[in-house]
């Protein structure tokens, strides 16, 4: 076997990963996941021609789909999907399980087909396989593989469409962990994900980017619904950065059910709970804020785990992406649930039928009270909260700063943290910013510059952070409402500008969502991603106006419009 990979912004030398992933995935793996994505498509491709797209209307023979089995697909799929973002799943075992629940899925899908209509299907719809037969799955590598498709241009615009789905799936799976699902929306992401088997056309496979875009803002204002509706709307609140003498628990990833649920179970125990990562945000949250043993916020991103879990010292619990191959001073530690996996690493069962039913954290807190508390990294404390409903309540302090010339512009630099160097770009554009400039966040990339004494203007500060990635939406959204106050009938009217970072593909799904809404210009970085041909990029800037971010001080320079 032999893998190609060149789904992250860390891709070896930006061109693919051939032997073995810098996200630290072996070749089995990658490949499994090739298969899995494979799967799933054609599972949407036999759906969709049974009359299951996004019009609901009759497949071939007259046959059709009701809701019921769409909802079935669409979870199916959504969890197919998440599981091969980047840093989620490194467990062959449990891909080769996923992909044999798509297969069977279809299976059922294609008795409803007649056998007419059935052999005139491609074969990615009509293919199946012993999901324990490893030499099955491993014979569809081929076929499975991004380099299947050789010409670039029209690659690089499925690719793009697959990455912009594979960050629907992660929102969608969670808005569905909270009870909140659409099936419409399900039907959609069907049609898309089987139409990147059936579109040839380049012109064709460039709108159904555009139609990734409009997905993805539905799935994240379907998100939104989810945690606001559960948990209230995030509040700006200062987050303690320091530690407390009991032991405690660290939990990372971005699965606000998973934390309710262990502050729930840790109350009363004499553990702590810390936030890591992309669950920062959820100190905004008023649902979270009455738990006296919800201590802060713990280390920074995803990427320097491996330092800040070792010197934790008691057990972490990852819950969806950002999982790093866990080193020996903490692997006994650390826990997976949800998608999440990584060989011999101790997993929490997903929870039970039933509207009451929970996961058991049991494990992770009676090895916690074990434990020494957390070493200090260090002290103070960061301010947060800043979603759309937040703002907008301080609409008229903003405008008022805008009008009278001291806001100048607002800069959008949400998105991904990662490992490379070039990533202190965004770090010295933060620091470069001129006093008058104001920085809208969401995501991990915020690590780079939250901490910076940036300072406020007329009491609102430099840097409002929005929440996790997902909550990109409340940056769209705050965008939208200012221009309905100012009056303008285009958004690029707006004094906002775009400086997004990338690693991995929801950040990719949050960029297509700013597309489909009208923003040009939006700039990215650090690199143009591998997949994206000479040609197609091209089009993305010629369409949308996309740039490539260049050095501090030309980007800072045209942001100010010096």
């Amino acid at each position: 076997m032999s893998m190609f990979c060149f789904q992250c912004q860390e891709t070896a030398k930006n061109t693919g990963c051939t032997v073995r992933g810098v996200c630290g995935k072996q070749e089995s793996t990658a490949n499994l996941q090739d298969v899995l994505v494979y799967a799933a498509r054609g599972l949407a491709l036999a759906v969709d021609l049974a009359g299951a797209g996004a019009s609901g209307g009759a497949g071939p023979k007259g046959s059709s789909i009701d809701d019921e089995t769409v909802r079935v697909v669409g979870r199916t799929v959504l969890r197919a999907l998440f599981t091969t973002v980047t840093n989620v799943s490194f467990d062959d075992d449990r891909l080769a399980a996923m992909i044999g629940e798509v297969l069977a899925q279809k299976k059922r899908v294609l008795t409803s087909i007649s056998a007419e209509a059935l052999s005139e299907l491609p074969r990615p719809a009509r293919w199946s396989a012993d999901a324990q037969d490893r030499a099955a799955l491993y014979a569809m590598i081929p076929e499975a593989s991004p380099k299947a498709d050789a010409n670039e241009d029209t690659r690089a615009l499925r690719e793009l469409t697959i990455y912009g789905l594979k960050g629907i799936a992660a929102y969608g799976d969670h808005a569905l962990v909270l009870g909140y699902e659409d099936i419409a929306l399900y039907r959609e992401i069907i049609r898309i994900l089987a139409a990147t088997l059936t579109l040839s056309d380049q012109g064709e496979l460039t709108t159904l980017v555009v139609d990734t875009g409009h997905a993805a803002v539905r799935v994240m204002e379907l998100l939104d619904r989810a945690n606001t509706g559960t948990y209230g709307n995030p509040e700006v609140t200062e987050v303690n950065l320091g530690v407390r003498s009991n032991p405690g628990i660290l939990i990372s990833g971005h699965d606000l059910k998973d934390m309710h649920e262990l502050l729930e179970q840790t109350k009363g125990t004499g553990v702590d709970v810390y936030t890591h990562g992309e669950m920062l945000p959820a100190n905004y949250y008023p649902t979270f804020k009455k738990y006296d043993h919800f201590v802060g916020n713990y280390g920074n991103s995803w990427w320097l785990q491996d330092k800040e879990f070792a010197a934790f010292n008691g057990p972490i619990l990852m819950t969806t992406n950002c999982l790093t191959p866990p080193k020996e001073s903490y692997k006994e530690r650390i826990f997976t649930t949800g998608l999440v996996a990584f060989p011999g690493v101790k997993h929490i069962s997903d929870r039970g039928e039933g509207s009451g039913a929970t996961k058991d954290f049991s494990a992770v807190i009676e090895m916690a009270k074990s434990c020494p508390a957390p070493t200090e990294l260090e002290q103070g404390a960061i301010t947060g909260g800043f979603a759309h409903a937040q703002v907008t309540a301080l609409a008229d302090k903003v405008v008022d700063a805008v009008k009278s010339g001291a806001i100048r512009t607002f800069v959008v630099m949400g998105g991904c943290d990662g490992r490379q160097k070039g990533r202190n770009y965004f770090t010295d554009v933060a620091k470069a910013l001129p006093n008058d400039t104001v920085i809208l966040t969401a995501g991990c990339a915020k690590f780079r510059y939250n901490k910076l004494e940036l300072g406020d203007i007329n009491g609102i500060p430099r840097v409002l952070d929005a929440g996790q990635c997902n909550d990109s939406y409340s940056l769209a959204v705050i965008a939208l409402k200012l221009k309905e106050i100012f009056g303008l009938d285009d958004v690029n009217d707006l004094p906002i500008d775009f400086d997004i970072a990338w690693y991995e593909q929801k950040a990719l799904t949050v960029l297509l969502a700013l597309l489909a809404l009208g923003f040009k210009g939006v700039r990215i970085g650090p690199t143009l991603p591998a997949f994206v041909s000479p040609n197609v990029a091209k089009v993305l800037v010629e369409t949308f106006g996309l740039k490539l971010i260049t050095t501090v001080d030309e980007d800072v320079a045209a942001i100010v419009g010096a």
